[in-house]
Order: structure tokens, then sequence, then C-alpha cells
């Protein structure tokens, strides 16, 4: 039978002002391992410290815009686009717009502390 997911976990967020990661499906909410599906609310102003994580991540946003900047440069994600990052390559999320960013992050496995290798 389907399993319906009433409602996320919310998730404390890295970076300089709060963000609010609601995980629907994950090692939190569903102890599923193969992969995470998260909804992301970034105020204004919002930069987390850069990563490498070990999975790949998917993110469509919804709402504002995204900066992420990788070895090569930055590149913006605006409201109605995607963007895809490989396992194994360092970036750095911010919503340095007026109003913020919201959007859907998807992390194949799943999102974990263990694996993202947040800079220090």
């Amino acid at each position: 039978m389907p399993e319906k997911i009433i409602s996320p976990t919310v998730i404390e967020a890295a970076g300089n002002v709060p963000k609010r990661i609601e995980e629907f499906i994950g090692r939190v909410n569903t102890s599923t391992t193969a992969l995470s599906i998260a909804r992301m609310q970034s105020p204004a102003g919002w930069l987390e410290p850069g990563q490498t994580p070990e999975f790949d991540e998917y993110t469509v946003v919804l709402r504002g815009f995204l900066r992420v900047a990788c070895r090569e440069g930055s590149i913006d994600v605006r409201a109605g686009e995607a963007l895809i990052v490989r396992g194994g390559e360092w970036v750095q999320y911010s919503s340095p717009g007026p109003d913020g960013a919201e959007y859907v992050a998807v992390c194949l496995p799943a999102f974990s502390p263990e694996t993202v290798h947040r800079d220090a």
C-alpha cells in the first residue's frame, strides 16, 4: 500500500541566518536512505558554508532565486529553473535576493550530515 506522508520534519539548517528545511522524505522523516526530498525556505541574505557532498542534488526553485557558487564561478537559479550538482563537486548555496528563495531539493542518496562535507 502507498505510504502517505502527512507532514514533514523541520530540520535545523546550516548558515549565517535561519533557513527552514522541511524534509518530507529522507533519513529523518521516513527513514529513507535511497533519496531525500525537502522543501527549503531561505531568507534574504542567507549563506551556508561551502560543501563537497557525496550525493547528487537536484534543485527546483519555486520562488526568488538561489546563487550557487562553484569552483568555476557562480550560477543564479531563478523561479521556474533547476540545477543539478553532482556528488564530489564543491558548491555554496545562498539567497542574496530581497525575497529570499523557496525551493525543493532532492538528494540521491539521501542527505546526511556525514556525507555533506561542509567547509570548516
